[in-house]
């Protein structure tokens, strides 16, 4: 009898899981997912032929594996000439070749998976984003179809706040400096060099980590409170991790260095400003990211069809509330629909991205007083986003067009918002009529607040006017709307986080149970790294052995931190 996999939950981890048990293994993927729809938070969302994308999802990883993966399946576009010529694209310093078409070979499992620990030697925070531009050649073969595509898009986010925009990430150049004025451009770098010449030797919260990299002055101009409204929970209630997994290298003398660099830099002669590449010049100004066609969802409906297509199964609508153990190890879960059916699903692996509180809930056997208690504890933030369909907005291009933004990080602490998308500038598939805006309003609460229990007509009304309050849009210019909640988006790094290790050592005790994924393993990772956990344990077990601890190491950037501490 064939080995089974049974998966819980259709969305990246899970997904990706299945699809590399087929192409790798004997093992049969069943997946069970609770909702209607494919892809988790990167689903897309349709409403009167507009899409939505939960969050935001932009397509580029550090990791060759995660790069070839999507290409394989939705290669970027072609030229408009239909030539298979070379794009160059470029994210967060990194740079990507992508050459279309060609052959896909298969590659080894483990490429691209990198190291899960930093080593003696690693390099300092700041020469982390100093180091060369990576370039590697990742190639995919021709697209199945004209539709199932990447586009290559600019990446552009700012920052909107005093009624301004500001570069994000935050970078010293004139606009900055006229934006926050003389007074406080000098507090700030008072302040930054009182962190330096005495910073906080043991970073205890997200705070101490934060104050540490960019001064106390510059921490409560932009960090404190949009994290605060993102979090709901005060900076220094926030585990210094967060900062260590979502920050990483940056800070200002790092702002300093670009700043000196695009300014005194000589450019090489005959450099040319068309060249895609642009070498030499700071890559954070002219980024790239790959995007579906139609939106994250499209990617993840394409990966299920082929999962379905090759013999694995996937169920709709059921929801797993049990988890049989025997000893060690999993034995089978039990999972209703919404029509109150059971049905028990028998395996042989068991993996899960369902969130670690509601996976300790559900084993049916004995559960450590502590490790409830830990279980209990955590905590998660959940998320609302509001599309809205307007005819134009208020801010705009200098030569008066739709502002280029993909994301709008708005600091304005008069107003719940916290971003603003606009999904024409993700792609232009993503609108109906593309002389319309259709942009997404994204707040951050908890399921009890007040703003979760909003009628959707009071929340269309509620969103339209904080937009109008901060000057980017005016009521009158609105034409539809549209409200979807999303639980759970956020596991935090407060609660009980700080006793995780007694929770994780439980879970890991299973044998035969993997947990992956963002809520899975309750870490703040991104769709890459949620990924590449699936796709280190089906390389695990492929092999005959799963590494647990390597699989929690990926996105694991703490150690780092603790190690130059020790050696500082």
């Amino acid at each position: 009898m064939a080995r089974r996999a049974i998966i819980i939950g259709a969305g990246p981890a899970g997904l990706t899981a299945a699809l590399e048990f087929l192409r790798k293994t004997d093992v049969k993927p069943i997946v069970l997912e609770a909702s209607g729809e494919i892809g988790g938070i990167s689903r897309t969302i349709r409403y009167k032929g507009n899409r939505m994308d939960i969050g935001g999802h932009r397509f580029f990883s550090k990791s060759d594996r995660v790069m070839q993966w999507w290409m394989e399946l939705m290669p970027p576009v072609l030229g408009e000439d239909g030539s298979p010529t070379g794009v160059q694209i470029s994210y967060h310093g990194k740079q990507r070749e992508v050459s279309v078409p060609a052959h896909l070979s298969e590659e080894p499992p483990l490429r691209g998976l990198g190291p899960l620990k930093a080593e003696d030697g690693d390099v300092s925070d700041d020469e982390v984003v100093e180091q060369e531009d990576v370039e590697t050649v990742v190639v995919a073969p021709a697209p199945e179809s004209d539709d199932l595509v990447m586009l290559v898009r600019p990446r552009k986010s700012r920052i909107y706040y005093l009624r301004k925009f500001f570069d994000y990430p935050i970078k010293l150049t004139g606009n900055t400096i006229n934006n926050l004025g003389p007074i406080r451009m000098v507090k700030i770098g008072y302040s930054y060099v009182m962190s330096r010449v005495s910073p906080i030797k043991k970073e205890k919260s997200l705070e101490d980590f934060l104050i540490n990299r960019f001064g106390r002055e510059l921490y409560l101009t932009f960090f404190k409170s949009y994290t605060e409204k993102v979090w709901g929970t005060p900076c220094d209630k926030i585990s210094a991790e967060w900062g260590a997994q979502r920050i990483k290298g940056l800070s200002l003398t790092t702002a300093v260095k670009h700043f000196m660099k695009k300014t005194f830099a000589r450019k090489p002669k005959g450099a040319a400003s068309s060249d895609v590449a642009q070498k030499g010049t700071d890559t954070s100004l002219i980024e790239r990211f790959l995007y579906p066609k139609f939106g994250p969802g499209q990617l993840w409906e394409h990966v299920a069809e082929k999962v379905v297509a090759m013999g694995g199964e996937i169920h709709m609508g059921w929801k797993v509330d049990a988890i049989e153990v025997d000893g060690g190890r999993v034995t089978a879960v039990e999972a209703v629909n919404d029509g109150g059916e059971r049905q028990r699903f028998y395996g042989d692996y068991f993996i899960s991205t369902m969130p670690m509180r509601e996976l300790v809930q559900a084993l049916r056997t004995e559960i450590p007083a502590n490790v409830l208690e830990v279980s209990e504890g955590l905590q998660y933030r959940d998320f609302i986003t509001v599309g809205v369909l307007a005819n134009k907005l208020d801010v705009t291009e200098p030569e008066g067009g739709l502002i280029k933004d993909t994301w709008i990080y708005i600091q304005e602490p008069d107003v719940l918002l916290g971003r603003l998308q606009i999904f024409n500038n993700w792609s232009p598939y993503m609108v109906a009529d593309p002389t319309k805006v259709w942009i997404g309003l994204e707040y951050f609460c908890y399921d009890t607040d007040a703003l979760w229990a909003m009628a959707d007509e009071d929340l269309k009304k509620f969103a339209a006017q904080e937009l109008e309050k901060i000057g980017i849009l005016k009521t009158v210019e609105v034409l539809d709307a549209h409200v979807v909640r999303v639980p759970k988006t956020y596991p935090a790094y407060f609660g009980t986080y700080n006793r995780f290790e007694e929770l994780r050592k439980f879970t890991d005790s299973f044998d035969n149970l993997f947990l992956v994924g963002r809520n899975g393993m309750h870490k703040y990772n991104n769709q890459d790294h949620s990924m590449l956990t699936a796709m280190a344990v089906v390389d695990g077990i492929a092999a005959g052995h799963v590494d647990k601890a390597s699989i929690w190491g990926i996105n694991t950037e703490q150690e780092y931190h603790e190690e130059k501490a020790k050696k500082d």
